[in-house]
């Protein structure tokens, strides 16, 4: 049986002190749902909710924490029984004229006990029992914390200049869009960088599309690093919780561990965390991540007192 990967949205907003989502209604199946479609050839999975929600709602959001997966039931184009497999995250809405297009005709903004209510498919209320259970442990209005690891760069053997001067690969260089698109998602603005041309370049096409100028940092680099330890990447850490502001920080193997080794007392407790938190980021601390990847930490609060409830991660290699 074949299997069709979705991913989708709750959009919500706290309205009068009152939690609210939106729902979207499909005229061709007479149904009250999310936000969610299918994924293009090879694209991120929070790319497509993120891409979904836009088109079917012209809403803008940005992705937060994760929420449980759906798998169905469905016959595909051709009357074939299928698998559909769909992912969720929750979506702060930040913006947006909320004109209407593809197959959606109308949005409902609702509170969880109507939206309860109205939802046609019993599979759908696990999202919005996840979603509420957040906001009411106050975890719900989180920002991201998203680490990078440069993209494909040039082998050492085959630069003769100044190894901080080495650029991205041809491979590399069509990794960019791809991590643009998904810092997009996330709602990023804040960059914070090695000076090293290829992490400078792994970020440009994302500062360029949105206008950002990269706070460049000695200390993150591979020869800073070696030179000065630690110090400057846990600073560079403490600052961005400190600001409390969506951000990226993009770095080199080296370097990462200690990145990602800083965020692990900052976990929330157990039950506030996404189911997989603690694992994927214990994961990503002790083994690394592949160059062009991203990965993705969701913080509650700010300064000393902030938590990461959810941690995923996403990669851009082909």
């Amino acid at each position: 049986m074949s299997i069709i990967h979705a991913a989708g949205t709750v959009p919500w907003r706290v309205n009068d002190g009152t939690l609210e989502v939106a729902l979207v209604h499909r005229p061709r199946y007479d149904d009250w749902s999310w936000s969610k479609g299918k994924l293009e050839p090879a694209e991120a999975w929070p790319v497509a909710a993120y891409r979904e929600t836009a088109e079917e709602t012209g809403l803008e959001v940005r992705l937060g924490m994760p929420l449980p997966p759906t798998t169905y039931r469905v016959l595909d184009r051709d009357g074939i029984p299928a698998t559909k497999r769909v992912r969720y995250w929750a979506a702060e809405v930040t913006g947006g004229h909320g004109q209407l297009e593809h197959e959606i005709d109308a949005v409902a903004w609702l509170d969880s006990v109507s939206a309860h209510a109205r939802l046609d498919y019993s599979h759908d209320r696990e999202q919005l029992r996840a979603l509420v259970r957040a906001h009411q442990r106050g975890v719900l209005t989180t920002w991201p914390l998203v680490i990078v690891r440069h993209a494909l760069a040039l082998p050492r053997h085959s630069w003769k200049g100044p190894d901080w001067k080495r650029p991205l690969s041809p491979e590399g260089r069509a990794q960019v869009p791809r991590i643009a698109d998904a810092l997009a998602a996330y709602g990023v603005r804040t960059l914070v960088s090695s000076p090293s041309t290829r992490c400078v370049q792994t970020i440009a096409g994302y500062a360029k599309r949105h206008g950002l100028t990269p706070r460049l940092r000695q200390g993150l680099s591979e020869e800073g690093f070696a030179q000065r330890g630690p110090k400057r990447v846990i600073r560079a850490i403490d600052d961005l919780f400190a600001s409390g502001e969506p951000a990226a920080l993009c770095g080199h193997g080296p370097v990462l561990p200690t990145m990602l080794s800083a965020l692990l007392p900052r976990l929330a407790p157990a039950e506030d965390q996404v189911v997989g938190a603690e694992a994927t980021l214990t994961e990503a601390a002790d083994l690394g991540i592949d160059k062009g990847e991203l990965f993705i930490a969701q913080v509650s609060g700010s300064g000393p007192s902030a938590r990461i409830v959810a941690a995923e991660r996403i990669t851009t290699q082909q």
